[in-house]
């Protein structure tokens, strides 16, 4: 039996990688059927907001997100109107959540413009905030720095529907993305190296400032958060998940914007030891430099009894949502994976 504490509620979701549009609609009954409140779709080479649209009719009543869409590629009209209709197919249970990416994807890959990448996030928020408006009113009314939008017909109008406009979200990491979150944005897509000590020090005072300058107050601005958990009843079981782990985090850590959570953990030279071997092909090399004593700080780890007090314990309080991170990835090697979250995400998201 699970521990239950005296908790504030919080949402658990998964996060999967867009998949075939003829698996996704098995993975969202499977997500719905375990008790998660949600499913969060990245965006890597496929679409997330196809994936989207067939979860929504495979498993109605589930909260889906994009967690995170690449913006620039798409317009902010083009990005709206995929929204709304995703949120006219959940029956109100949509959340946008876009980001920049980086400059390499959105100009070599995307083909795409890249200058000023977060004042253009901010201007692009408003932007297709004022098309949700705009299909409401027949009026598109948009003249910001990177986008003047002010043409539309009905004929080329999404039109009303019967649910509330969109919640959107940003990725953010930086102070001045935070802030830029908390002032224009409904909610932040914590980065997963996102520690709780991270989450204290800079999303949390930053998005509050943020919102401030809008008039808000923080509790106004969801924070999701993705959670990198060891799991296991057994030595073996857990050795297993740490390794997948420690992968990532190897990935995720080779980003010199990332350099100063490391050294604010007191383990500085962190990321250029990861650049030296991701330079070399050395993919063992990278990991070998996520040590267990690194990982301690960004994981959540225990046994199938015990793990949902551990992740209570860290982000109770701190998280709108915390989003599985691996778990659409085990339950494509191993079905029964997800049902074994059951009692977790139940015991997690309940109000105690």
């Amino acid at each position: 039996m699970i521990a239950r504490r005296n908790l504030p509620p919080v949402h658990v979701d998964v996060m999967t990688v867009p998949q075939p549009l003829t698996k996704i609609g098995d993975l969202a009954r499977q997500v719905q059927t375990v008790g998660f409140s949600g499913l969060l779709f990245t965006e890597t080479g496929r679409t997330a907001y196809l994936n989207a649209a067939v979860a929504s009719q495979a498993a109605p009543g589930l909260d889906l997100s994009t967690g995170v869409a690449v913006a620039f590629p798409r317009s902010p009209f083009v990005t709206a109107a995929c929204a709304w209709e995703l949120q006219e197919g959940t029956g109100g249970r949509f959340r946008l959540g876009v980001g920049t990416q980086v400059r390499t994807h959105v100009v070599r890959r995307y083909g795409a413009t890249f200058e000023s990448p977060g004042p253009r996030l901010r201007d692009y928020v408003r932007a297709v905030k004022a098309c949700f408006a705009a299909f409401r009113s027949g009026k598109l009314d948009h003249h910001g720095d990177f986008y003047d939008l002010d043409f539309i017909t009905p004929q080329w109008s999404a039109g009303p529907i019967d649910a509330p406009d969109p919640k959107v979200d940003v990725a953010a990491v930086n102070p001045w993305m935070l802030r830029m979150a908390g002032e224009v944005a409904d909610g932040v897509h914590v980065h997963p190296l996102g520690e709780p000590g991270y989450i204290a020090r800079h999303v949390i005072p930053n998005v509050a400032e943020g919102a401030a300058k809008s008039g808000r107050s923080p509790s106004d601005i969801a924070l999701i958060v993705p959670v990198m958990t060891i799991v296991g009843d057994s030595d073996e079981e857990r050795h297993r998940e740490r390794e997948l782990v420690r992968a990532s985090m190897s990935f995720y850590g080779s980003t010199p914007n990332y350099a100063f959570i490391f050294e604010q953990l007191e383990h500085p030279g962190t990321t250029a030891a990861l650049r030296e071997h991701q330079k070399a092909g050395d993919i063992a090399g990278m990991a070998s430099v996520i040590t267990d004593d690194i990982l301690r700080h960004f994981t959540t780890e225990g046994t199938w009894s015990t793990i949902a007090d551990g992740i209570a314990d860290r982000y109770a309080g701190h998280a709108t949502r915390v989003v599985n991170y691996f778990g659409a990835i085990a339950w494509a090697e191993d079905p029964r994976y997800l049902a074994r979250w059951k009692p977790i995400a139940n015991a997690v998201t309940a109000a105690v």
